[in-house]
């Protein structure tokens, strides 16, 4: 192959890496995929959606977003999804399937500036460094008693990597001193605060620290707990290149694989809920960073899975920041539900006093969903013993209900509604519809499946490209399976397609298996030499084909092109003789031949 072939790397080697990562798998680790018939489906990565158009054929070992356009290989994948450079997807996806790759790649580093690469390494350094003072030092052990003290275990303390900054001024700065980092760098990571006298100070020093690391298990920040009455209790880094707090939910890469084996995450407010609930077996355990949900995290919760459990403490603080996260979570089409906590308590005091099992059980197990939920939060702005507020109350609970689609869940409410307030189900009943109707929820809806939709819309797509671009459309996509096909059309038309991409592609092709590679639409497009083309040819590669198509059927697409090659020549014919008449001053001659192009041209587009 051409591009992208480092030259300290066997095309060999790349097929192997390739062909080791299953494309289901690794971009399962990253959205949640469902089977629809021989494709899998989800919520595309690359922008934002609610109705999944991200499809991935695992027989061809191809993506392709129908919303947004972007496609190609499980290389292609990496490189879009974590920025990375060809070298460095090769690498990562090497690591991941055990394979060697040559020292060449081991460090390629070129997605990161050099600054941002050695904040990475010195937070790296830090965490193991705050760790080892936590575990095994005398300037750890405050942190070590206080650990243990709130029930953590030394293996939940080595799950987590959590450590202790000693409180000394300077301990950390002279540590990484030593290392070679610049105090430049180690200031932006928020590590370390240089004086007016240029003197340094460790940020979190008499800290329990917290390594808050991205979702590929990388340090990129910490959080740390006072232990010496300073202000703030908590502090976090701050925000830089690396670090978004409202892009990242701590524990998230520990958490994935349950949130995803378990079709469920536990959204928790804080670092300590997160420890204890993992520590008490709930493992698909993640919080914020200390600020409200945002837009971001719950889209990131959402292409993992369906549903979503709030559990933050049950205050009056926590009750309301629990409604915002419902309300995004919900927004970006989470189904949720909240924990049912004792009230004015945080989990963390929860397992503490009542044990881990009966927390899985009688916490999260149980939790409400979320009307029973705003029916009860409701309640806290009405007083209920007045005629007017419960109606008023009543009022709001219904238009709440009527944006709920489901007929049977709806009755199910209003029937609690109906007992507990002496009102008929009647009433009720007309209320919810008429609701409806003022929403525009009622409107005679196809219940057809979203990826269905997908596809006539694709299909309707087809229908309005020329006949000649569908016929090269189709054509190329029998190519991409047939190596047999491909030649015969470079026998009858070689590259004489219309669309000029068309003829890059087929010429890539052709090349292809001039070399002796069998078909292989993933394996292919480590041959083309951008993106746009990669996209374009997974596009066609999802086109439906007849697993046996006659020769008869390819000479009728063949025949298409021609016919439009020869309207072309026969347009550009027309012209030039239109221009010689409107030298020769004939206006009706050159009227008759724009007439002419005019038929050709309606010819065209049937």
């Amino acid at each position: 192959m051409v591009v992208h072939m480092s030259a300290q790397v066997s095309e060999d080697t790349i097929e192997e890496v390739r062909k080791s990562n299953d494309i289901v798998d690794v971009i399962g680790d990253y959205i949640q995929l469902k089977k629809q018939g021989r494709n899998y489906f989800g919520l595309c990565p690359f922008h934002g959606e609610k109705t999944p158009s991200f499809s991935v054929t695992q027989d061809k070992q191809i993506f392709h977003c129908f919303g947004c356009g972007k496609g190609g290989n499980v290389l292609t994948f990496i490189m879009e999804i974590e920025g990375y450079t060809f070298s460095e997807a090769l690498k990562f996806l090497a690591e991941r399937s055990g394979i060697e790759v040559p020292e060449a790649i081991q460090n390629p580093g070129a997605s990161l500036s050099q600054e941002n690469q050695n904040i990475l390494d010195a937070s790296e350094w830090v965490a193991k460094l705050y760790h080892h003072v936590l575990r095994y030092t005398k300037n750890g052990e405050d942190g070590y008693h206080y650990l243990r003290e709130r029930g953590i275990t030394d293996e939940t303390i080595r799950t987590f990597q959590l450590g202790f900054a000693p409180n000394v001024k300077d301990f950390t700065a002279e540590f990484l001193a030593k290392k070679g980092f610049h105090q430049q760098h180690l200031a932006k990571a928020g590590l370390i605060s240089v004086n007016d006298d240029n003197t340094l100070v460790d940020n979190f020093q008499g800290r329990v620290i917290f390594p808050i690391r991205n979702h590929l298990g990388k340090t990129i920040a910490f959080g740390g707990r006072t232990l010496f009455e300073q202000d703030p209790k908590y502090l976090n880094s701050p925000q830089n290149d690396l670090f978004h707090k409202g892009k990242i939910l701590y524990n998230f890469d520990l958490a994935k694989k349950q949130i995803r084996k378990q079709a469920e995450a536990v959204l928790f407010e804080g670092y300590m809920d997160v420890i204890a609930a993992h520590q008490a077996g709930v493992e698909n355990a993640v919080a914020t960073l200390g600020t409200s949900l945002t837009e971001s995290q719950a889209r990131l919760l959402r292409r993992y899975v369906d549903t979503v459990v709030i559990c933050y403490d049950a205050d009056a603080a926590g009750t309301d920041a629990a409604y915002k996260a419902s309300e995004t979570l919900r927004k970006a089409g989470c189904h949720v539900k909240i924990a049912n906590l004792t009230e004015n308590m945080d989990p963390d005091d929860y397992i503490t006093e009542y044990g881990a099992e009966s927390f899985r059980q009688n916490v999260i197990a149980s939790s409400m969903t979320f009307t029973s939920f705003y029916m009860q939060y409701l309640k806290r702005d009405f007083n209920l013993s007045v005629e007017s507020d419960r109606i008023q109350y009543i009022e709001n609970v219904l238009k709440h209900l009527a944006t709920i689609d489901s007929a049977v869940e709806r009755e199910y409410y209003l029937k609690e509604v109906s007992e507990a307030y002496s009102v008929s189900m009647d009433s009720l009943l007309n209320e919810i519809q008429a609701n409806r109707e003022k929403m525009g929820l009622d409107k005679d809806k196809k219940s057809r499946n979203s990826y269905t939709s997908k596809g006539e819309n694709k299909n309707r797509s087809e229908k309005l490209r020329p006949a000649f671009h569908n016929a090269e459309r189709q054509l190329i996509a029998y190519m991409l399976q047939d190596a047999s096909i491909a030649e015969k059309v470079r026998e009858d038309i070689g590259a004489s397609f219309t669309i000029e991409d068309h003829k890059v592609i087929i010429t890539y092709l052709y090349a292809y298996y001039e070399e002796g590679y069998q078909p292989d639409v993933s394996s292919f497009l480590e041959m083309l030499p951008d993106s746009r083309l990669k996209e374009m040819v997974t596009e066609i590669a999802m086109i439906p084909v007849h697993e046996a198509i006659t020769t008869s059927e390819i000479n009728d697409y063949v025949r298409v092109i021609r016919s439009e090659q020869s309207n072309k020549q026969d347009i550009q014919s027309l012209k030039t003789e239109q221009k010689l008449a409107e030298q020769q001053n004939d206006p009706i001659k050159a009227a008759e031949i724009a007439m002419q192009m005019i038929e050709i041209q309606r010819r065209w587009r049937l």
